[in-house]
């Protein structure tokens, strides 16, 4: 597995932190899901786009 660094201002750090700690649940991990997700989200409409062309 790869390890990488992210830059997160103030606010976006202490919105994930809280989420992860409702959540029971490591900062890393929650980051890691919810990059997974974006990129999932981003895929399917750049899919979507190209079908439309």
């Amino acid at each position: 597995m790869m390890v990488f660094s992210v830059a997160l201002d103030d606010s976006t750090a202490e919105f994930y932190r809280r989420v992860a700690a409702l959540m029971g649940l490591p900062v890393e991990t929650v980051l890691s899901d919810a990059l997974f997700k974006l990129a999932g989200e981003l895929s399917l409409e750049a899919i979507h786009k190209t079908g439309r062309s």
